[in-house]
């Protein structure tokens, strides 16, 4: 997922990876336990603001690469904290921090890890504005983890769901989007712009992941096939099953359980099959990348636009 290299800055994406080794690098164990956490992944997030970045004025990487290892690093401090509250035992195809410890070293290497990235935007005096859109970021993924957390089992509406995955997901990727037109120092309608695409972007990669914990490829996602129903996350293609009157009581009755086993799994997916949802959320989710196109500014760097367009082709193929 190199869209970066369109821009002609491919080095940034090399540097980022130098940046987040040294980052966890305080301590021998620091560095041991939080090494393989920052081994692949997307890096989604960096290389949305990095584009971003260098819509119009450019700045150089020394600039960028702190604030774009913030947001890596703010990423990956949320899904420790994810994993411990689902009881995950793999992320990326290893063992979580919470299976391979403990979930109390797992929360204070979450805890060093956010800690971190805002060690990087004061040591880079990025200043008071970007550092309120950081907290902001932050407080809005506490907000849904808690919101969800509160709601495990239950079936949410389709309003409920929106919110749950716009502070979780959409908001992230938007903030990613904003900070980039910022630094770029766009026209602030440009920068919402970029704050909307990244908005829609985020909805549509959220609903294709939800998709994905059903019928996706353990080995190509590196999560295990069922793990939000396990953990009592009612997503997308279960609230939609959940409307046919066919299918509603049997996932009701898996819903019901106090502990959902592989073989409620395997009927889930079953039930879900049968129905409409998958088409529905792939629908839903390719109306949400149509809007995040429409949202690109005009007038930015026709590379920068077009690696975007590329990321909102990749959020909606993807299959990990």
């Amino acid at each position: 997922m190199n869209f970066i290299s369109a821009t002609g800055n491919a080095d940034d994406l090399r540097d980022l990876e130098i940046y987040l080794e040294k980052a966890v690098s305080d301590d021998i164990f620091i560095k041991e336990i939080c090494t393989p956490l920052i081994k692949g992944g997307k890096r989604l997030r960096p290389k949305l603001f990095l584009l971003c970045a260098r819509t119009r004025k450019i700045y150089p990487a020394k600039k960028l690469l702190p604030l774009a290892t913030a947001l890596e690093l703010i990423h990956t401090a949320s899904l420790v904290h994810d994993d411990i509250l689902d009881g995950a035992k793999k992320r990326r195809g290893v063992e979580t921090l919470n299976a391979k410890y403990n979930a109390q070293i797992a929360v204070l290497v979450g805890d060093y890890l956010f800690a971190k990235a805002f060690q990087l935007v004061a040591e880079n005096n990025y200043g008071d504005e970007v550092s309120l859109i950081l907290s902001k970021l932050v407080k809005n993924l506490c907000i849904g983890e808690i919101a969800q957390d509160r709601a495990l089992f239950q079936i949410p509406t389709l309003g409920e769901y929106y919110g749950r995955i716009n502070l979780k997901t959409a908001f992230f990727l938007s903030t990613c989007c904003r900070l980039g037109g910022l630094i770029s120092e766009l026209e602030n309608s440009e920068v919402e712009n970029l704050a909307n695409y990244g908005t829609s972007l985020g909805l549509a990669f959220q609903i294709v992941d939800d998709l994905l914990d059903f019928f996706g490829e353990e080995k190509i996602t590196g999560k295990a096939v069922g793990g939000d129903l396990k953990s009592g996350v009612i997503t997308l293609p279960v609230i939609r099953a959940l409307q046919f009157e066919k299918n509603s009581a049997a996932l009701k009755k898996i819903l019901a359980q106090d502990k959902i086993s592989l073989d409620d799994i395997k009927t889930a997916i079953k039930i879900i099959s049968e129905t409409d949802a998958v088409e529905y959320c792939k629908n839903r989710a390719a109306s949400h990348i149509e809007c995040a196109r429409l949202d690109l500014p005009q007038n930015i760097n026709q590379a920068v636009k077009f690696s975007l367009e590329q990321i909102a082709d990749f959020v909606i193929n993807r299959k990990w």
